[in-house]
């Protein structure tokens, strides 16, 4: 599937701010088999003093950029073309789930990929005793892995509800699941504390939902925003499965991936420091467009 993709991040501050430095993961991944970046522009206005791009130790593309002058405002632009081929997987060939604890501790690599690097806490994530239950609770003996990842990952949608001012970007898994509310970020940090809790490797991914009109409406421009969803390691033999758990769905060719890590802290998309006071305001728009 075809999509050009436009995405406008915005920050307006009350006072001057000087002396910034950002870290932006905001372009589309290329992903052999997966997806194609056929062409990616990342713009950011005032123009920096510094611009860097790189790739950080999971693969993500890193631009970082800092500011000497002064400014009142800053903004994010990413124009891009991808070519998302992923498919849903059409076998299940996943390790049973009785044995992936055994299978993930078997994989002697320490690779970005690897699932040692997805199996304990991380900077967002702190295993809980309570989402760990839970993880159980929705799993039955016999299962594979896909179908454990799946179980819990519908589980937590039909429980959950999705509810934009219940949380914030800081606000902690548990606290989430406790209020059983959250956006797509608390689905996907709750998510991989339960599958972790169950020593199944499982990460965080960033990126962008391909999303509908309203019914025998247009397409509103700009409506949508960011998403999230989870990365879970099923076995040698199957590998990595992606999972929507906001909208209980194995991921596929909807989904464009931006950024991989352990949890947001390392796919942050606008992460860094600046001098100023007062308050500020951020807003942000993204097209997800199919093409013929």
């Amino acid at each position: 599937m075809l999509y050009d993709i436009k995405l406008t991040i915005s920050y307006d501050y009350e006072r001057l701010a000087d002396a910034g430095r950002h870290l932006l993961r905001l372009q589309p991944l290329n992903l052999d088999g997966e997806q194609r970046v056929v062409s990616s522009v990342l713009t950011v206005e005032p123009v920096p003093t510094e611009r860097s791009d790189r790739f950080d130790f999971f693969g993500n593309p890193v631009v970082e950029v800092s500011f000497a002058g002064s400014h009142f405002d800053m903004s994010c632009s990413v124009r891009a073309r991808v070519d998302r081929i992923q498919t849903p997987p059409s076998f299940d060939i996943s390790t049973p789930i009785s044995r992936i604890a055994e299978e993930a501790n078997s994989v002697s690599s320490l690779a970005p990929n690897a699932p040692a690097h997805f199996l304990g806490e991380s900077p967002r994530i702190a295993l809980d005793p309570t989402m760990t239950a839970y993880a159980r609770n929705n799993i039955l003996p016999g299962m594979t892995t896909m179908e454990a990842v799946c179980s819990i990952g519908t589980a937590l949608f039909n429980d959950m509800e999705f509810d934009p001012i219940a949380t914030t970007a800081d606000t902690p898994a548990a606290e989430a699941f406790e209020r059983r509310r959250g956006v797509c970020q608390d689905f996907t940090h709750i998510m991989i504390a339960c599958l972790r809790g169950i020593s199944v490797p499982a990460g965080y991914v960033s990126g962008f939902l391909r999303t509908l009109p309203p019914e025998n409406g247009p397409r509103l421009e700009g409506s949508d925003a960011m998403h999230a969803w989870v990365r879970a390691w099923c076995g040698k033999e199957f590998g990595w499965l992606e999972f929507d758990p906001t909208n209980a769905i194995v991921v596929g060719s909807d989904h464009i991936v931006v950024a991989r890590g352990r949890d947001y802290s390392d796919v942050n998309p606008v992460n860094g420091a600046m001098r100023t006071s007062g308050d500020q305001t951020s807003s942000q728009a993204v097209d997800v467009i199919p093409l013929p």
